[in-house]
């Protein structure tokens, strides 16, 4: 149990240095990018820090499976050199045995960082697609999702629009059941239309059956009119309404299903938040086989020579899982592979090949 403990506390004091040290690199270079992307609207270095600070968390957590795996070899190779290894097979312990304690570790930090981490996660990358958006366009994300439907928002010379539809095709450019509410540029409501059905093209919304209130008057149903056909001008397009959407990471793992409910409520596809969703859910068992795959090529003693060339090999192996992982993920989105294929597939495939490797290490 002592000596679980204390290759679990060299373990965790590894991951921290290896995180740290690419929070700082990823930091710098970040910051430098921030300066160079709004040098045009002079952003100062604080709001570059600022920027850099809420994006860079969403890159660490990305890289957290070569992470892991960076640590472990360091672990392994610093145990190798110091003839701890040696020490704890004399003690009649296996190799099998001993890995028991890093790989369980690297699991349950794995559920600590889905469960924890992965929300500290999503609300900083909101928040930095909110400062973007507002540096980079003097705006907020246009679309949002509630109970009632979906939400868009679209502004002008001549004021605001607020935008409700009960359901969207897949790209969000046709609208059903839609109600647009007009205000001018002193926020009071100008006019409110109700569309049977919202088509956006070019420069602005094509109307089907819309009514027209005229919020001005006294009494505005008195006034109303109907139009079997309309055009509202609009800036949106189908780039901004599905950039507003951002990216499945910036929504906490625990709000996901309730998300991807009313996502495919409002009629859009939600097959990308599955994906992301089961990817989550397998993240703990791909840390555990990194940790598998790094003590499968560095477990040896140094003086079997080779260091390099194994240190190489676990590296391989580890960025072949990781780029397995991410083209697993393109392949499930598109729907050329089942979703729980495109998740799990890797991390299990990495998990028994690694153990496949270290049987046959330890036992012949």
């Amino acid at each position: 149990m002592i000596m679980s403990r204390y290759f679990i506390t060299r373990f965790l004091k590894v991951v921290a240095q290896v995180f740290f040290a690419f929070f700082g690199i990823l930091m710098l270079i970040d910051m430098v990018e921030q300066l160079r992307r709004f040098s045009g609207q002079g952003i100062s270095l604080a709001d570059a820090a600022k920027l850099a600070f809420l994006n860079v968390p969403a890159n660490l957590y990305t890289i957290l499976p070569l992470i892991f795996i960076l640590a472990a070899i360091a672990m392994f190779l610093s145990l190798a050199r110091s003839s701890e290894l040696v020490v704890v097979r004399a003690a009649g312990r296996s190799g099998l045995r001993f890995l028991l304690a890093p790989v369980g570790a690297a699991f349950v930090l794995g559920l600590f960082v889905v469960a924890v981490l992965n929300p500290l996660v999503a609300a900083t990358s909101k928040e930095y697609d909110v400062l973007y958006a507002h540096q980079a366009r003097g705006s907020e994300s246009v679309l949002s999702l509630s109970a009632n439907g979906l939400w868009l928002r679209q502004g002008g010379a001549d004021g605001q629009t607020v935008i409700q539809a009960a359901r969207a095709d897949l790209d969000g450019t046709r609208l059903f059941g839609v109600t647009f509410l007009l205000y001018n540029p002193a926020g009071m409501p100008t006019e409110r239309i109700e569309a049977q059905e919202a088509l956006l093209q070019p420069g602005a919304w094509a109307l089907t059956n819309a009514k027209y209130w005229d919020l001005s008057q006294p009494n505005p149903e008195a006034g109303a009119t109907l139009k079997p056909s309309a055009s509202l001008p609009s800036e949106l397009t189908a780039d901004r309404i599905r950039d507003s959407f951002g990216t499945p990471s910036a929504i906490p793992i625990w709000s996901l299903p309730g998300y991807i409910s009313k996502l495919e409520q409002a009629g859009f596809s939600a097959r990308a938040y599955r994906v992301w969703l089961q990817m989550e859910m397998a993240l703990p068992l791909l840390l555990a086989a990194m940790v598998l795959i790094a003590a499968g090529f560095t477990m040896r003693h140094a003086r079997f020579g080779k260091t390099g060339q194994m240190v190489l090999f676990a590296l391989i192996g580890g960025f072949g899982i990781f780029f397995l992982r991410n083209f697993a993920q393109v392949l499930g989105v598109s729907g050329q592979i089942p979703i729980v294929l495109a998740a799990w597939s890797p991390p299990v495939a990495a998990a028994l090949l690694a153990l496949g490797l270290l049987l046959h290490l330890e036992d012949g």
